[in-house]
């Protein structure tokens, strides 16, 4: 097997389980939180938003300090620190005895995040230009795949050994990414000679700055799109009448889209080398706008899950488009620092989703969620049309 194939597998794999990670408490979080003492349904729904998001904002803050220690000092390094620290920090949480000491935690996770940025720029600085889109499509189900699946093993876990062992689940998942990627992941990494680039620097050496901010938005639209629901998608579970197995089916609901996407995103990908990654993010971004709409109307979780399942076959689409795009925009000696800022925008997406989900789940009802995300794709697709596929086709 040729090296960065091998260090796709095993950055496939770490992906996972960071992903996993940030999301394998999605479903059992409210329910954490009223075993560790909060009684009032409100107070549950806007904790376990801010429990869930709090995380993201820090790791946004964090994002671009390890992009930029990983164009100095590698990216294997960057593999080795994410994977251990949130194996520690994670299984901590399986400890705690009240939501300040859960939050607390919450947020040294983020501090320590960034196996996943570092595992694409290696990925897409060692693939071959013409299998990148592949290659990142590939990837991108890791990543996501573990974000969506990972309430269904949350819920699993919560199921048959109670509560805290999805923190300890966790943690084990993330110390194997760390084996792996300490033994096989290969690297021949240069140290740049030159000083650290200041921010204005960087911006100034990026080809088109216009497709890069659109592409940094795309990812902050997408993560709040596909973060608005997840933490309280069990209370919504309940108002569908499901009083049994509540935290297993509203696993069973992302699981849905978690296969969905990692089924199409390698196809999508191929089509993205094929056709242009603009044209596809296009595509998926009307798609998906679209199809959150009705998930507000649905009557059974089982309606819920099918409409999730699509919507994972167009979410698919967007991250491997969105990291092609910025890879074919960054000159080589900065793309740590370029993928770092597209995961701050990512992280922030997700931080605000959460926010975005308890407080108009709390002030004006869980339906209007969907309405308001579904809105927000198809705005984020107008813009893009606007101001990417007109571009890239004129330079065409």
């Amino acid at each position: 097997m040729e090296f960065w194939k091998r260090n796709l597998l095993v950055c496939w794999l770490g992906c996972f389980a960071t992903a996993a990670g940030l999301s394998q408490i999605a479903p059992v979080l409210p329910l954490y939180i009223e075993h560790l003492g909060v009684q009032n349904i409100e107070e549950i729904e806007q904790l376990s938003g801010f429990a869930f998001g709090v995380t993201f904002i820090i790791m946004a803050i964090a994002s671009p300090i390890w992009g930029q220690a990983a164009d100095r000092y590698g990216r294997k390094p960057m593999l080795l620190r994410a994977s251990l620290g949130m194996a520690i920090v994670i299984t901590c949480m399986g400890f705690v005895q009240n939501v300040y000491q859960l939050v607390g935690l919450r947020l040294v996770q983020g501090a320590v995040s960034g196996f996943v940025s570092a595992a694409i720029t290696l990925i897409a600085t060692q693939a071959p230009k013409e299998r990148a889109g592949w290659a990142l499509g590939t990837l991108s189900t890791g990543a996501v795949g573990g974000m969506l699946l990972g309430p269904l093993i949350g819920g699993y876990l919560a199921e048959t050994w109670g509560l805290r062992s999805v923190f300890f689940g966790t943690g084990t998942l993330l110390l194997i990414a760390f084996m792996a990627s300490l033994l096989f992941v290969q690297e021949d990494f240069k140290p740049p000679t030159k000083s650290v680039l200041s921010f204005r620097e960087v911006w100034n050496l990026i080809p088109n700055p216009g497709i890069m901010i659109t592409m940094f938005v795309t990812t902050f639209i997408l993560q709040l799109a596909l973060l608005s629901i997840e933490p309280i998608i069990t209370v919504y579970i309940t108002q569908l009448h499901v009083t049994n197995h509540v935290a297993l089916i509203s696993g069973l609901v992302f699981a849905a889209s978690g296969f969905a996407n990692m089924l199409a995103a390698p196809q999508l990908g191929k089509i993205s080398d094929k056709i242009g990654p603009q044209k596809v993010m296009l595509a998926a971004l009307i798609a998906a706008g679209m199809l959150f709409i009705p998930q507000a109307f649905v009557t059974t979780p089982w309606q819920l899950m099918a409409l999730r399942f699509l919507l994972g076959i167009a979410a698919a689409g967007l991250l491997p488009s969105i990291n092609t795009l910025i890879m074919r925009n960054t000159p080589t000696a900065i793309t740590g620092r370029c993928f770092g800022y597209n995961q701050s925008a990512q992280f922030l997406g997700s931080f605000g989703g959460s926010l975005l989900g308890g407080q108009t789940a709390a002030t004006f009802g869980i339906h209007y969620v969907f309405f308001v995300t579904g809105a927000l794709l198809l705005l984020n697709a107008l813009w893009v049309y606007t101001t990417v596929c007109r571009q890239v086709s004129r330079q065409h």
